[in-house]
């Protein structure tokens, strides 16, 4: 998530650089930029710059400044609101799909302050279709029918997902058996339906889920034993809520291709591993990725994990978790488009 913070006060300014310090430790953070006062200037920018604009000020500022901006569920930018003494964290826009509400609960803990969640499947403890989808990085065809479904779900009523039969779904199980939130869930199997989709039916309105293919790109020294790769990709993992049997692909730079360590990981989680070639890895440019001399020095390249990763899942694919470090292992994950 790249992540803006912006202030309007000194005392809010003063909050916002302590929570920066804390955030550019979380791995889920891709990068953490600060702001301060000139709001009609900056937000504009902020609005299509980032994924997430945590405002340090009072609510009508906030609110006077978004208005005109406010688009869509789907492509709005979370949007959460702290006060100047961080007592209170409030998800106020994108609670679902942008991740307001998680972001709001994870700066709760980072500053010891009370989160505000107003969502109403939240609220009600119940699992909103949208929510389902963020936690799954499943797109949605059919945003417009969100409110339906989840005004069903809030009703108790039974929602119908079917799946492809050929398709381990391993993933969807897991998550609806662990999940605290209440849904009620009806599987069927269609051969009909595509492998990567599931389809959410009641009465006559429908949406597809889709999966966006998730790639953790792996970088590691040479002759690393596969148990210490697993334990760096089961932590990385971990911190984005990713269950191992969602992960869509391995990938590391074409110079790792006999690392025996990632092929019996690959093998080891029945996920398959590409390897990119270093010609790629030399061309491709991004700001996200950070950049290693020692590597450079070594192979000719700045980075292996997180410029695999984004290569492998496509054009316009995000990093989701940056390159971290475990005792001689490097993981990044990017998500496509």
């Amino acid at each position: 998530m790249k992540t803006a913070i912006i202030s309007v006060s000194d005392k809010g300014q003063e909050l916002a650089s302590a929570l920066k310090n804390k955030m550019d430790l979380d791995s889920t953070i891709i990068k953490c930029d600060l702001y301060h006062k000139n709001v009609k200037k900056y937000f504009p920018v902020l609005f299509y710059e980032y994924d997430a604009i945590i405002a340090i000020m009072a609510s009508g500022i906030l609110i006077r400044s978004i208005a005109p901006l406010v688009e869509s569920k789907v492509t709005d930018p979370a949007v959460v609101n702290i006060d100047d003494n961080g007592k209170f964290v409030i998800s106020t826009l994108s609670g679902h799909l942008g991740g307001a509400n998680d972001l709001a609960n994870k700066i709760a803990v980072l500053i010891d302050a009370t989160p505000v969640i107003t969502t109403s499947t939240d609220v009600n403890k119940k699992l909103g279709i949208d929510v389902l989808a963020k936690d799954l990085y499943l797109s949605i065809d059919n945003t417009k029918e969100i409110l339906f479904f989840n005004k069903a779900i809030l009703e108790g009523r039974n929602i119908s997902f079917t799946v492809n039969p050929n398709k381990n779904f391993k993933y969807l199980f897991e998550y609806l058996n662990n999940v605290t939130l209440e849904i009620n869930v009806l599987i069927s199997y269609s051969s009909e339906v595509d492998t990567d989709e599931i389809h959410v039916c009641l009465d006559e309105h429908k949406i597809v889920l889709k999966e966006r293919k998730i790639v953790v790109g792996i970088g590691c020294r040479r002759g690393k034993e596969c148990e210490f790769i697993h334990d760096g990709l089961k932590k990385s993992l971990d911190d984005l809520k990713i269950l191992p049997s969602r992960v869509n692909m391995l990938t590391s730079a074409e110079i790792k291709k006999d690392e025996k360590g990632i092929l019996d990981l690959s093998e080891k989680l029945n996920i398959p591993v590409r390897f990119v070639e270093i010609d790629k890895l030399k061309l491709f440019e991004s700001s996200d990725v950070s950049k290693s001399e020692f590597v450079y020095s070594k192979f000719g390249i700045y980075g292996v994990c997180e410029p695999s990763a984004l290569i492998m899942a496509g054009f316009d694919s995000k990093l989701i978790y940056k390159k971290t470090s475990y005792d001689g292992v490097t993981i990044a994950v990017a998500i496509s488009k």
